[in-house]
């Protein structure tokens, strides 16, 4: 019995006893009992009735690889090499990177229900309690070398916001690699981009591209982050994350191979149109130095076109952060 096994019995959100999930599990009731109590750590709230036995406060949307399969239109089926679904991961990121030292990992897609080394950019952990996120990663191999990649982060993040876009999900992008939620009170992060790219500069080389999207936030882990935070609950439950990584494949495998004859071109007016911080004051920070600048466009490679005191400088991507000014 893994603790996963035990969450799938639980996930209808209905009363289960003791005893029952034990003989579902094949299990003692004190083994069931132990794998109860690891719940609450996981960020899963457990209500417990004398004489009805146990249930999660709310039902769980469980990832399927059949139920995604099942939602691919033929062609994006067909380039889809393979989907892992997996309960517990250090990272879905780490995951591919390793399936690409085993020969394989291209056109493959992980998600998982939980991470514990899951992160984000410049080394920050992602928080994600088990089973309310988007776990994401996919790897493609391009054949052109590291130096085609400049603004591969950016169309992701286009391609992302069209796929909640078409769900009626109001959002933005922020440079370089977070996207948005925009709200009545202004904007909270949505989902996060993480690119991780090993081979030749100039030759063959492999990209594993992360994508940690909030589905469902409790104020728990809202509150353990430093910045505004927002979940795609906030503003439509009804979307299942086995419909969401559906419609992510689909469009992430009809964007790489355009990309790569292409490279960023294609995207940048699409990114321009939904940049949060388009004509606003920011803070930019750039290894242990701040200042102050006006957040203009991207170019054609993604960097990011800034006005300082009036002096137009480029910022390309690396160990350099966005503030909104308050």
């Amino acid at each position: 019995m893994t603790i996963g096994d035990l969450i799938r019995l639980l996930s209808d959100g209905e009363y289960h006893s003791g005893e029952q999930l034990g003989e579902q599990l094949g299990v003692s009731r004190t083994a069931v009992w132990k794998q109860l109590k690891k719940l609450e750590s996981m960020g899963l709230q457990l209500e417990a009735v004398k004489g009805q036995g146990y249930r999660l406060a709310a039902p769980l949307d469980l990832l399927s690889g059949p139920a995604i399969i099942e939602r691919l239109p033929a062609e994006p089926r067909h380039h889809l090499t393979r989907l892992f679904v997996e309960d517990a991961l250090p990272s879905t990121n780490t995951f591919l990177r390793e399936r690409f030292q085993q020969g394989a990992g291209h056109a493959e897609v992980c998600l998982a229900e939980s991470q514990e080394a899951g992160r984000g950019r410049r080394g920050r952990h992602w928080v994600c309690p088990w089973g309310s996120g988007l776990l994401f990663s996919l790897g493609w191999r391009f054949d052109e070398g590291a130096s085609a990649l400049e603004g591969l982060s950016l169309a992701v993040g286009v391609v992302l916001a069209e796929v909640l876009e078409r769900l009626s999900v109001p959002v933005a992008l922020k440079w370089p690699n977070d996207l948005l939620l925009r709200r009545d009170d202004g904007t909270a992060k949505l989902a996060g981009i993480l690119l991780e790219v090993s081979g030749d500069v100039a030759g063959p080389c492999e990209v594993v591209i992360g994508i940690g999207l909030n589905v469902a936030l409790p104020d728990a882990a809202r509150d353990s982050v430093d910045q505004p935070v927002a979940a795609l609950n906030d503003v439509r439950s009804d979307i299942t994350r086995n419909e969401l990584s559906a419609s992510l494949v689909e469009a992430l495998l009809g964007m790489l191979p355009r990309f790569e004859q292409h490279g960023f071109e294609p995207w940048r007016d699409a990114w321009n149109r939904r940049n949060a911080y388009a004509g606003l004051e920011v803070d930019v920070v750039q290894g242990g130095h701040t200042y102050t600048a006006v957040a203009e466009g991207v170019d054609a490679t993604g960097n990011l076109q800034v006005k300082v005191d009036g002096e137009a400088r480029l910022l390309a991507g690396g160990e350099i952060s966005l503030r909104a000014l308050s």
